[in-house]
């Protein structure tokens, strides 16, 4: 992407003993250890000469070796630097070292740690799906070891919660990690040994077993929600079972893993950590945040809830407008402000949500790429695209917004409830007319709305805002 830094929120799943794995000696001419980490708590260990200076372009051509990775697919994959508190997608000139050294000072400019856990945090060097290969090209891909490294990557962010789905979603994928873990000819007292060994966590997300931790589901037992979780997930095994057969090939069932992720409009998403406004409820309410994970991949934005696991927003490009505002005093936040079709009362109007990060910056950089990029190659891809978009983005458009098809095909996603489905009505944003006339305060002082910088035609009408008016 444009720029020299890029940076998403912390997975927390990650473990702290996979920290300092990048090389801190003096002496940086001679060989050098190094530790590649990949997802599934797997690593690789390189010996580098001239650690100081090697460069990610350098570095990947020893990793690739040494993971059999055909040069055809080396786009693929990227590397990162990260931590508990940030992780960056590396460029192919960017030095690993050297930007290990920096670490503390990107962590003051781009979180809001203290300054305690900044001197205490350090990064790991990772290997992992970049952001801006296409899905489409994943399922093109026939090596079983890269397909196994993709595959690691979506189980490890549907198990802790940052891809969110419906049980059928991740019941249909619990099963077939299992049948990837251990065949597809477990009986049901081999599977249910199989759970006792590997816990259902292995298999579900984290906040899908744990449940809720209220007073009252303590009171009715874990045993019994346990059951019917395990109980769901061998019917699904069972039907992953009927239709592989005794012996499918571990391609076939990657290929379906990967498939099923697909569905998610934000699988291959770069996070980015943000708050937002919560809704007003009383004196005592007010001025309080809700955390958010923004995802932002080559299709659109996603605004996830951290606790709750679901989609707050989600918007493809044609569908937004957005913009970056710096602190104006001190203390402010920096916010990326998104801009979206929306209705009042029955009135068609604008709305405006605030998002507060230290890496709205980054995050408005890094749609910008993404348009340009997309936009470049669109004269190809979008007879290709044209068919996924129907399905995996009718869930997530905004209320009121362009294209909100009525009579349209449906995706199985897009069903009342869904955690893919957006919630613009839980949302606190800013709502004005389309011809400037002030509803509620708001702000920013913007620039013309993103959509007149658009090639295409749009039924969308771009609201200049007015100098004068408050904040919100």
């Amino acid at each position: 992407m444009e720029g020299d830094d890029c940076s998403f929120p912390p997975d927390l799943s990650d473990d702290h003993s996979q920290r300092g794995s990048v090389a801190s000696s003096a002496t940086l001419t001679r060989a050098q250890d190094v530790l590649v980490y990949l997802c599934g708590d797997s690593a690789i260990h390189l010996s580098v000469e001239g650690l100081g200076s090697v460069t990610v372009q350098e570095l990947g051509r020893s990793v690739r070796e040494a993971l059999n990775i055909p040069d055809s697919v080396q786009d693929a994959f990227a590397f990162w630097l990260c931590s508990p508190l940030l992780e960056l997608q590396l460029k192919l000139r960017h030095q690993p070292y050297k930007l290990s050294r920096q670490w503390q000072d990107l962590l003051y400019r781009f979180t809001g740690a203290s300054e305690e856990d900044i001197l205490q945090d350090e990064p790991c060097l990772q290997y992992r799906r970049s952001v801006f290969y296409p899905k489409s090209k994943e399922l093109q891909i026939e090596d079983e070891g890269v397909l196994r490294l993709l595959y690691e990557e979506a189980k490890s962010n549907i198990l802790t919660g940052r891809y969110p789905c419906d049980p059928e979603h991740w019941t249909g994928l619990g099963a077939l990690s299992l049948a990837l873990d251990e065949g597809t000819v477990l009986d049901s007292q081999q599977f249910t040994t199989v759970i006792k060994e590997k816990k259902l966590s292995a298999f579900l997300p984290a906040h899908v077993v744990m449940g809720s931790k209220s007073f009252f589901s303590t009171l009715r037992g874990t045993s019994s929600r346990q059951s019917g979780l395990e109980h769901k997930l061998f019917e699904e095994y069972m039907k992953v079972q009927t239709s592989a057969g005794n012996s499918p090939e571990p391609t076939q069932l990657l290929h379906q893993y990967l498939t099923l992720c697909h569905t998610l409009p934000y699988y291959g998403c770069a996070f980015f950590f943000g708050e937002i406004d919560k809704p007003a409820q009383g004196i005592l309410q007010r001025g309080k945040h809700k955390a958010v994970n923004v995802g932002i991949c080559l299709d659109g934005v996603y605004v996830m809830d951290v606790k709750e696991k679901h989609v707050l927003l989600g918007l493809r490009f044609s569908e937004l407008s957005w913009d970056h505002s710096y602190p104006e005093e001190e203390g402010d936040s920096h916010i990326l402000w998104l801009e979206f079709d929306g209705e009042e009362d029955g009135v068609p109007v604008n709305k405006l949500l605030k998002i507060y990060s230290k890496q709205a910056e980054l995050m408005s950089g890094f749609i910008e790429f993404c348009v340009e990029l997309k936009s470049a190659s669109e004269g190809g891809a979008a007879a290709e695209e044209g068919s996924e978009a129907s399905l995996s983005h009718q869930a997530v458009r905004p209320e009121g917004s362009a294209g909100n098809g009525r009579g349209g095909r449906r995706g199985m996603l897009h069903r009342q409830g869904s955690v893919v489905c957006s919630r613009v009505h839980s949302l606190n944003t800013i709502s004005y007319v389309d011809n400037g006339k002030e509803i509620k305060r708001l702000k920013p002082k913007r620039a013309a709305s993103f959509f007149t910088r658009q090639a295409s035609t749009s039924t969308y009408s771009a609201v200049q805002v007015a100098e004068n008016l408050e904040q919100g």
